[in-house]
């Protein structure tokens, strides 16, 4: 008897729209040429079906009687980990972590599986990029495992799903998720319809043994996990391990969470015998601070429920060309520039602007503007700001200084690294609540419009 033809579908590789057929634009997210041809959902193998254990809960069940309690966490070891992941991991997760390659990111897995087999857990680490052999050789940098750790070097799925079936590990890591292949799926390894067969199966797995399954994910040249948006749909946590590739720093910062916070981050420093924990991350990143030097100012961001000061550079200098360039990594500097020039009379659009926040980190919320303003001026003036005074606060379109939240936080931790004067919005410093005695002798000034600022520069 023929074997039925496979059903299959075309989805957009940005929003996970479905369609029948292809279509240039999607119309969920407006892209072009964004759609792929995959199987349809629920095309898994019979074999692997019969592999995967069944769904503990087949009935609905009324809410109001679903005994909640807190979910069951599992220390890794690693508290910037543990942070990131909202207080360990739950059981039963699915958890996708995604960066650059070479970043660190089985490195980090490889650090935790050693903590958690020491503690008595059972660990499956399951590599299709490497034989046994070589995950060895990294292990031994690392320290020495101990026997609960089993390692099983396959990239066929319906092995893999088999062997996490039968042996029943307490957490099991999948390096990486590009390399499963499915030959129902009936295409390439590392395809997006590959890869979103996989993850399925997966995410089925991790809910009805349960077993926590950390997913490693290569990413695209824009910067995001290869294959369907949809993946990022699928699981229940999404981590991104960011860094210059040309520095030591790393941070693991997490996007997506359903068991804790969005917006916590973890730094780490990549040493010769792996990744080391930084905990004060406020000084590792002031670290080699130029001392009197126009252009660089120090400014407080939240990450989180943490505060961390960074130093902003800016270098302002005469353009060449009729078109001034721009260039950094945070989107509104562009909008800030033209409210010096506009509010201050400041000629910017003779003059070429490189931003840049030393260490790598991505910094992303509005508290970074008053930074990144003062920096522009200290360097368009060739005047340095004081190295001990720190600023933070957001500039609206008329040159005012916006109240930002958890201003005590910053000033807590501006004042414990010894700095003497702290420049905050008007609105925040008359609402502190801080003793004297916890400032450290650090003065606050809080400022109205950056106006004021040119009185300090």
């Amino acid at each position: 008897m023929a074997k039925a033809k496979k059903k299959l579908v075309f989805f957009c590789k940005e929003c996970g729209f479905e369609s029948p057929k292809w279509l240039g634009q999607c119309p969920g997210c407006h892209e072009w040429d964004s759609f792929a041809e995959a199987p349809a959902a629920g095309n898994v193998t019979e074999s692997i079906k019969g592999r995967l254990p069944g769904s503990v809960h087949r009935t609905p069940a009324k809410l109001n009687e679903v005994q909640a309690g807190e979910e069951e966490r599992i220390n890794t070891g690693i508290e910037e980990l543990d942070r990131v992941l909202g207080g360990g991991i739950v059981a039963g997760s699915l958890i996708l972590v995604g960066g650059d390659p070479g970043i660190g990111k089985s490195t980090l897995l490889l650090q935790m599986c050693r903590l958690l087999s020491g503690q008595g857990h059972k660990i499956l680490y399951i590599s299709g990029e490497e034989s046994p052999k070589q995950i060895k050789m990294r292990a031994e940098r690392l320290g020495s495992f101990s026997s609960n750790l089993y390692v099983l070097c396959e990239t066929d799925l319906g092995v893999v799903s088999e062997t996490i079936a039968d042996t029943k590990p307490g957490i099991a890591i999948i390096d990486s998720i590009q390399t499963m292949y499915s030959e129902d799926a009936g295409q390439a390894p590392g395809s997006a319809g590959q890869v979103r067969e996989a993850t399925s199966v997966f995410m089925r797995l991790a809910k009805s043994l349960p077993v926590s399954i950390f997913i490693v994910g290569h990413v695209t040249k824009e910067g995001v996990v290869a294959g369907p948006k949809t993946l990022e749909h699928m699981v229940d946590t999404v981590l991104y391990f960011e860094g210059d590739g040309g520095a030591s720093y790393r941070f693991l910062r997490g996007v997506k969470n359903r068991f804790g916070p969005t917006d916590e981050i973890g730094v780490f420093e990549m040493c010769a015998d792996g990744l080391k924990e930084v905990l004060n991350p406020s000084e590792y990143m002031l670290q080699g601070k130029p001392e009197n030097e126009p252009g660089s100012v120090v400014t407080c961001s939240m990450e989180g429920t943490r505060p961390i000061l960074a130093e902003v550079q800016a270098l302002v200098c005469q353009t060449n060309f009729n078109m001034p360039r721009r260039a950094t990594d945070y989107n509104r500097v562009n909008l800030l520039m033209a409210v010096i020039e506009k509010r201050l009379g400041v000629r910017m659009g003779d003059y070429d602007a490189y931003i840049n926040v030393a260490g790598g980190m991505r910094i992303s919320e509005p508290a970074l503007d008053l930074g990144i303003v003062a920096a522009i001026l200290s360097s368009y003036r060739n005047q340095a700001f004081d190295s001990k005074t720190v600023c933070f606060g957001e500039v609206g379109l008329t040159g005012e200084i916006r109240a930002v939240n958890l201003a005590e936080q910053r000033v807590m931790e501006a004042a414990k690294l010894g700095f003497k004067r702290c420049i905050m919005p008007k609105a925040n410093s008359q609402k502190l609540n801080i003793k004297e005695s916890a400032l450290n002798g650090m003065q606050l000034a809080g400022f109205g419009s950056i106006y004021e600022l040119l009185e300090v520069i």
